[in-house]
């Protein structure tokens, strides 16, 4: 079963060499109780150690089971201990931070035995050694004599066909010596027993066989076995030993838990560099969500905006900013003299060059392609069309009040100024303080800027919401458009103010149900004329306030049905202080003008002017010739002060006179009563030829894709020829905030870089206390190496510690993270008024304890290798 054959063993200490060794040769049979005596240091020990595969023969031959051992690599020698060898030392050698079965169960793990099995054999060995009651207990809460009991059952439970038994009663009592030998006796009858010992008499009254040994040569056996003696071979192959990970982690969290205030200490250490960059993250984070939800304010309310019509506006500012020099003339200028810039010149022929028309029917088309990459990136697209939402208050008992477009600024200017300022002011402010505006189409943007305080969101095109601030305000001057306020009271204060008088108002309010029913009447452009079946023309009903009043309570009413409020976390509403209406409602407008009666009269009788029944001029003739029924027909057509006033003139007025004056009038009038004129007067449009299209993009990225995919059409048009097709845009919101990202991320990546140095310092740290982790278990390396641990099992021992200090730390940063997320947000939003600004990603906090784990890792791989690289009978006589 086991031969020695001339084995030699030599350690070579600098330029000395000792023989340990000399020549042993021996056979062992398959059963029996062998005591090896002899003096200190004559090679008992090593002798023991050879034959249990912990060290390597000089020279020689160790056969086992018929099978030499001089090709023997690492893990066969691994395989060899754990299946073959059961060791007893006279130290006991167990694992002091596992449990008295888990010491037990430890060898059965490396040889893959399932965890059932396991448990179930090792508790029949400590209850074969006596000890089936003390199954949980630490080694240090036991006697030397149980110890070594466990270190039996922990050498037999893999059933070895060999047990090397190294002074097993060296530090045991009398009597718990002769207890010892006497399991050890009993354990022999079915297995060879080596047992290397001091003591004669034990080995005299217990062995079966002993073997003297004097300076490294057998001087004596008591009872040699030949080689030719029958002693059957086994020659099943042995399955190869490996320990489990979660084995290693088993170890290493109990190690572990034996210094639970260095272990956390040591983490917490580690944790410094995660918590820098957890919170740096955080902040990062969270400012980027908060530029995101301004930038999609942002583009909500400032979209890329094509128009049927536009200028290039760059060349323009530059113009007005004097850019344009030429550095040659500035050369020519004296230094004494003062000279001219033509600024306004350069300006409006600025203007007239980059004056485009944008064929937006095609590019509606084109966006209407469900294909288009285009569409991946509009969170909502807007068509404009030249038509004028015409609305009404509902209450026309006391006047006909128009709400939309509203003409109160351009009364107020009047009141304030003269006639001609006021004309001028009121223009421009006019078309900035329209109340009524049309709403994104996107539903889910909307609800994501705003609250439904009252009511709800349009669902039709009647239906309209009224937005106010985030304290429930709106402004006195929407209240006076929308007809809520006296506009009287309005002027009052305007002519007050302008004599250097004071005017006190009073504040109002109103109920959410006063306001869910206010309603106003739409009138369509079509609405205004009726046909005059005597005259055989459509004259205008608001001329008059009596048929307007008419028109205007005849029309349809939209009533509002919800209020929004900004929601908390909006920044930038796209809309504030107004009425919204949807787009059904400027498509019903649309639809219902394209086929109402007058449009449809005009587009059968296109040489007519419908409004005065007289032709549209011709190129062919350019003095038309009229009739007195052409005069009657048109002062038929006016107010009626206004025909009283021209009737007063033809009395006094020969017929030539009137006809000339008539022919004067007519000619003033062709230069704007065209058919096309009228057609848009009555406001017709094509619901596919809009005259602006806003594109909203929801991040500054998306809008940059859009831009680029617009630049791309373009090339493609001129590609085709069809340089008339290309589109002219205009990015109001432009490099507002586009850099403001890249700052941000570099200032968090520059900061992380930073607190990465001490990221990398705590991992190397680590890696120092993982050595001295050890340095500290070298025994239990020895011990597990003993049994039948690899070098890469015991690698992964320590691998699986720095693992867990890694999870540890990590895991430690990410919680100090969280809970310092609350004061800085606290701060922040004191300071700041934003709130939530600091928040870790979930994906990030995994990924930082990812990386806190795979730091530890690598800085634990040279420890945990030289490790590995312990010679196991050293570190089995380590302290």
């Amino acid at each position: 079963m086991l031969s020695l054959k001339n084995i030699t063993k030599n350690y070579v200490t600098g330029d000395t060499t000792v023989e340990a060794l000399k020549g042993i040769s021996l056979n062992f049979r398959k059963s029996e109780f062998v005591s090896i005596l002899g003096p200190s240091g004559c090679g008992k020990t090593t002798l023991l150690n050879i034959i249990g595969g912990l060290d390597r023969y000089t020279s020689g031959d160790l056969m086992v089971t018929g099978k030499s051992t001089k090709e023997f690599k690492n893990r066969d020698w691994d395989t060899y201990r754990n299946h073959s060898i059961g060791f007893v030392f006279q130290n006991y050698n167990l694992i002091p931070h596992q449990s008295v079965l888990s010491n037990v169960e430890l060898a059965l793990t490396l040889s893959g035995v399932s965890k059932s099995e396991r448990r179930a054999r090792a508790k029949q060995a400590l209850e074969k050694v006596g000890l089936g009651d003390q199954l949980h207990k630490k080694p240090n809460q036991m006697s030397g004599g149980q110890m070594q009991r466990v270190a039996i059952a922990r050498a037999l439970v893999n059933d070895p066909e060999i047990l090397l038994a190294d002074e097993p009663t060296g530090a045991l009592d009398t009597n718990t010596s002769i207890q010892i030998m006497e399991l050890l006796k009993e354990i022999s009858n079915d297995r060879l027993i080596i047992m290397v010992t001091h003591n004669p008499e034990l080995a005299k009254a217990y062995s079966t066989r002993i073997i003297r040994l004097l300076d490294g040569r057998v001087i004596d056996d008591s009872n040699p076995f030949s080689e030719g003696e029958a002693n059957a071979v086994n020659k099943g192959r042995k399955k190869k030993t490996s320990m489990s990970f979660f084995t290693a982690l088993s170890l290493s969290t109990n190690n572990l838990m034996t210094k639970k205030a260095r272990t956390f200490l040591t983490a917490f250490a580690g944790s410094i560099g995660i918590i820098g960059i957890a919170l740096i993250l955080s902040l990062s984070h969270g400012l980027q969500a908060y530029i995101n939800h301004v930038q999609e304010d942002t583009l909500s309310s400032y979209p890329i905006t094509l128009q049927s019509e536009t200028v290039d506006y760059s060349g323009m500012v530059s113009s007005m900013m004097g850019k344009n020099v030429d550095e040659e003339e500035l050369a020519s200028y004296e230094e004494d003299r003062i000279y001219s810039n033509d600024v306004m010149t350069d300006m409006m022929s600025s203007v007239l060059a980059e004056l485009q028309r944008n064929d937006l029917k095609a590019f509606k088309e084109y966006l209407e392609d469900d294909t288009n990459e285009i569409l991946q990136y509009i969170s909502d697209i807007q068509y404009g069309y030249d038509v004028d939402i015409n609305l009404y208050s509902a209450n026309t008992d006391d006047g006909v009040v128009q709400v939309n477009p509203s003409h109160l600024m351009e009364d107020m200017m009047g009141v304030t100024y003269s006639n001609s300022i006021g004309s001028t002011m009121s223009n421009s402010y006019s078309t900035n303080t329209q109340v009524f505006e049309q709403l994104l189409g996107n539903q889910a943007l909307i609800k994501s800027q705003y609250d439904v305080v009252a009511g709800h969101l349009p669902e039709n095109y009647d239906e309209l919401v009224l937005i106010v601030d985030q304290n429930n305000q709106i402004s006195d001057y929407v209240l006076y458009a929308l007809n809520l306020k006296d506009q009287d009271e309005l002027s009052q204060i305007m002519t007050s103010l302008t004599k250097g008088e004071t005017f006190e108002t009073t504040q109002v309010s109103f109920s959410y149900d006063e306001v869910l029913n206010t309603t106003f009447k739409l009138v369509l452009p079509t609405d205004y004329y009726e046909y005059d079946e005597t005259t055989g023309i459509w004259t205008d009903l608001s001329r008059t306030s009596d048929t307007l009043k008419t028109v205007v309570d005849q029309g349809i009413s939209l009533k509002i049905v919800g209020i929004l409020r900004p929601s908390e976390n909006s920044v930038n509403g796209s809309r504030s202080g107004s009425v919204g209406y949807t787009s059904a409602l400027t498509d019903y407008v649309i639809d219902q003008v394209n086929r109402s009666e007058i449009v449809t009269y005009q587009k059968k009788h296109p040489d007519i002017d419908i409004f005065t029944g007289i032709a549209f001029p011709t190129e062919d003739v350019e003095t038309p010739s009229y009739t007195m029924e052409d005069v009657n027909a048109y002062v038929a057509t006016l107010p009626e002060e206004d025909q009283a006033t021209m009737m007063q003139y033809f009395a006094v007025m020969s017929e030539d006179e009137i006809m000339n004056m008539f022919a004067t009038i007519m000619g003033q009038q062709s230069t704007t009563a065209t058919y096309e004129g009228n057609l848009t007067r009555l406001g017709v449009a094509d619901p596919d030829a809009p005259s602006s299209i806003n594109l909203y993009a929801s991040t500054f990225e998306s809008k940059d894709e859009i831009t680029r995919i617009i630049n791309e059409y373009n090339d493609a048009r001129i590609a085709n020829g069809e340089d008339d097709k290309t589109i002219t845009y205009t990015d109001y919101v432009g490099l507002l905030m586009s850099s403001v990202s890249t700052i941000i991320n570099a200032i968090s990546y520059i900061l992380i870089a930073f607190v990465g140095i001490s990221l990398v310092v705590s991992s190397i740290m680590i890696g120092i206390i993982t050595y001295i982790s050890v340095l500290e278990r070298t025994k239990e390396i020895g011990i597990l190496r003993s049994i039948g641990a690899s070098k890469k099992d015991i690698s992964r021992v320590f691998n699986a510690e720095t693992l867990i200090v890694g999870f540890t730390s990590g895991f430690i940063g990410i919680a100090v993270t969280v809970l310092l997320d609350i004061p800085i947000n606290m701060i922040i939003e004191h300071l700041a008024g934003i709130s939530g600004v600091a928040k870790l990603p979930v994906d990030g906090a995994l990924i930082l304890i990812i990386i806190s784990m795979l730091l530890t890792v690598i800085a634990g791989l040279i420890p945990s290798r030289i490790a590995s690289k312990k010679d196991p009978v050293i570190a089995l006589r380590s302290e």
